[in-house]
């Protein structure tokens, strides 16, 4: 038998190496559009602030020690076209030569595509103009190069979400000053902007300029300046640096699924049920390019690295003839914005009251151990839970680094998974030690903060 798998990073890569787990005697091979398989992307911010050095530090593993996993890798070669009914995979490798591969079952992980938003001047300008995006190990050197040759000083990044932050913070590190661009009303948008307004403070502190309610029009370049054209709070603004870095999204990448006669879903992104199954046949795919079952939305577009190494996983063990599911996601994210940390999981209000919920959402405070332990840290916690049922549907939680924020999420998280109440949390056994937590950790106390609040304004879920 012979699966192929297109992409090397999380989805491609993961496929291949649950199938050859399951049977080491299957034949695999991995088509990969450049040099670099399985790097690790969401690494890439902590290269440029010196954190993480050489880059070769980033390969989750190299090539070498893929391929001595049983997998054969095709790299700098490029999937042109899927003969679906002649189970045939046509390919361009790294001399244009054309080639093709047959395969009993093919796994497509082509992933997303930075998303120009419609900003005039994004796709003529390119690195040797000094305007960069950041999605790949190209775009990558490409950024590295510019910033050894020329050194600039300033630097404009569009978009504030989670790349755009973790890049602000690296380039500060590297003595540069930053502006940044949000089109929403505040920063990470993924948070409520209670939330989000202290990752905004955490920016400012460390010498950021932050703009909100910034609408990017355009980019152009006057010698070796680079302005950027926009509306901030309705009004023009013309702003300059040396240097533009553009993180504004991604798109899915669906041409080669398409051109083969594969569904769209949510996002535009390619339709895939449970299995990853396409619905061509013995085709599936897998992560960025293929839309995401949400264990309380239901489908939706949701490119996530962890969602990606699950649906991979999945797509290779029923390329096999296996019977995996993809048991669905509920959001969680987490990102550091210097010494903060910022995290959410499942839904806010509005995204609960758009999915059908009839929800409520309380904030508060609790301290990451106990106060009268050296150290004690506040964190700020939002729990969204359905008003009817008492369901937990969401949370979301910024403290400093060293509060364990990454991890208590992840205490929300399985609940939404196991479809716990609000007040259920209350009734997990958590660990506690005065340096660590509290004998109610800040998690109980936030859900407990939420019941308080139904029963003094008369709601009894």
């Amino acid at each position: 038998m012979h699966i192929v798998a297109i992409g090397g990073s999380d989805a491609g890569i993961s496929a291949a190496l649950r199938a050859r787990e399951l049977d080491p005697s299957v034949d695999v091979t991995v088509v990969v559009a450049d040099a670099y398989p399985n790097y690790s992307i969401c690494g890439i911010p902590y290269f440029f602030s010196g954190e993480v050095t050489p880059w070769q530090s980033l390969a989750h593993r190299t090539a070498a020690d893929l391929e001595a996993t049983g997998m054969r890798l095709r790299l700098d070669t490029l999937a042109t076209d899927i003969d679906v009914e002649g189970h045939r995979l046509h390919l361009r490798g790294p001399d244009g030569a054309l080639s093709h591969l047959d395969y009993d079952a093919l796994v497509v992980g082509t992933g997303a595509l930075p998303s120009h938003a419609g900003i005039e001047g994004l796709g003529a300008l390119g690195p040797a103009d000094g305007v960069h995006v950041i999605h790949s190990m190209g775009d990558t050197f490409a950024l590295d190069d510019d910033l050894n040759a020329r050194s600039p000083r300033s630097a404009i990044i569009i978009g504030a979400g989670y790349v755009g932050l973790e890049m602000a913070e690296a380039f500060t590190a590297r003595g540069m000053q930053v502006t940044q661009l949000q089109r929403g009303p505040e920063v990470l948008s993924t948070l409520d902007a209670e939330l989000g307004s202290l990752v905004r403070d955490e920016l400012i502190a460390h010498g950021v300029i932050v703009r909100t309610s910034t609408v990017v029009r355009g980019i152009e370049k006057s010698g070796t300046e680079l302005t950027v054209h926009a509306l901030t709070d309705g009004e023009e603004r013309a702003y300059t640096a040396d240097l533009v870095l553009a993180v504004v999204g991604v798109r899915p990448n669906t041409e080669l699924l398409q051109r083969a006669g594969a569904s769209l879903g949510s996002g535009s992104a390619v339709a895939v049920d449970a299995s990853m199954r396409t619905g061509l046949p013995d085709v599936f795919a897998a992560g960025d390019g293929v839309v995401t079952h949400h264990r309380l939305l239901g489908e939706t577009y949701l490119p996530l690295g962890t969602t990606a190494h699950k649906q991979g996983r999945v797509a290779g063990e029923n390329a096999l003839g296996g019977t995996a599911r993809f048991a669905g996601s509920v959001g969680t994210q987490v990102v550091k914005v210097f010494d903060l940390v910022a995290s959410r999981t499942g839904l806010r209000h509005h995204e609960a009251a758009a999915a059908g919920y009839a929800p409520s959402t309380t904030q508060s405070v609790a301290d990451d151990h106990k106060r009268y332990y050296p150290g004690a840290q506040p964190i700020a916690l939002r729990i969204t839970g359905d008003e009817n049922t008492g369901l937990l549907l969401g949370a979301q939680l910024v403290g400093r680094l060293g509060t364990e924020t990454a991890k208590r999420v992840d205490t929300y998280a399985t609940a939404l998974f196991a479809g716990l109440s609000v007040e259920q949390v209350s009734d997990l056994d958590l660990s506690y030690t005065p340096p660590l937590g509290s004998p109610w950790d800040a998690v109980q106390l936030a859900t407990q903060a939420w019941s308080r609040q139904q029963h003094s304004s008369g709601v009894h879920a």
